[in-house]
Parts: C-alpha cells; sequence; structure tokens
C-alpha cells in the first residue's frame, strides 16, 4: 500500500478553472511515486483555494460524498463525519471538535484559466 501525501510538486496541471463551479468544490487524486495525494479546491471566482483531504481531528478524508466539502451555503469547509467547519481562505477551524486546529494548504493558483499546483 503506497504512503499517502501532504504536498505535491509545483507544476502540475490539474485542469480547466470551469471544471469547478464558483461556490463549489471538486476532489483531487494525484499518483505520484512516493505514494497518493488527496486533495481538494474550492472555487470563488478567477481564484481556488486548495487543501490536503484530511480532517486534523482523526484524519479521514474531509468528505463522505464525492467532491461535498461545503456547507449547504458554500460559507465553509465542513467535516462530514463530524462537523468541524474550516474557513475557505485559511483552513482555520472555527466550530467542532478541532476549534484552533486547521488543514492543511496544498498552494494552488490559476494560469490563463487552468488550475496549477504552486
Amino acid at each position: 500500500m503506497s504512503e499517502r501525501l501532504t504536498a505535491t510538486p509545483p507544476g502540475v496541471r490539474l485542469g480547466p478553472l470551469e471544471q469547478i463551479a464558483d461556490g463549489a468544490a471538486r476532489n483531487f487524486v494525484l499518483e505520484m511515486k512516493a505514494g497518493r495525494f488527496h486533495g481538494f479546491a474550492v472555487r470563488r471566482g478567477d481564484g481556488v483555494a486548495g487543501y490536503v483531504d484530511r480532517c486534523p481531528h482523526m484524519g479521514p478524508p474531509l468528505a463522505q460524498r464525492l467532491d461535498q466539502y461545503l456547507t449547504d451555503d458554500g460559507a465553509l469547509i465542513q467535516c462530514s463525519w463530524h462537523g468541524a467547519l474550516f474557513r475557505i481562505d485559511d483552513g482555520a477551524c472555527v466550530g467542532g471538535p478541532c476549534t484552533g486546529a486547521a488543514l492543511i494548504p496544498w498552494p494552488l493558483e490559476v494560469r490563463k484559466g487552468t488550475i496549477f499546483t504552486a
């Protein structure tokens, strides 16, 4: 079984920004020689915020259903297992069992309408 990674090299092309609806999130799994990386991106207008798909409370991926990372109103990231709530801008936990902790950032950038790792 390969190791679950918490970072990716810069310059990996993830695809067009349009693959994520504005105000929504999308899961990404990258297979690399060192192991498998699980992350997600949240789109806000022409930008994205990326995080490692791992809850700081107990370690599972945040979403139990594919791409379901946000609260119903789209204002916060929510762990579907124990209800922890995280700010989209910085990943800080603002409610639930891991208040004061934070998601691990996954640096992403948008260049000419395409999402890349940074």
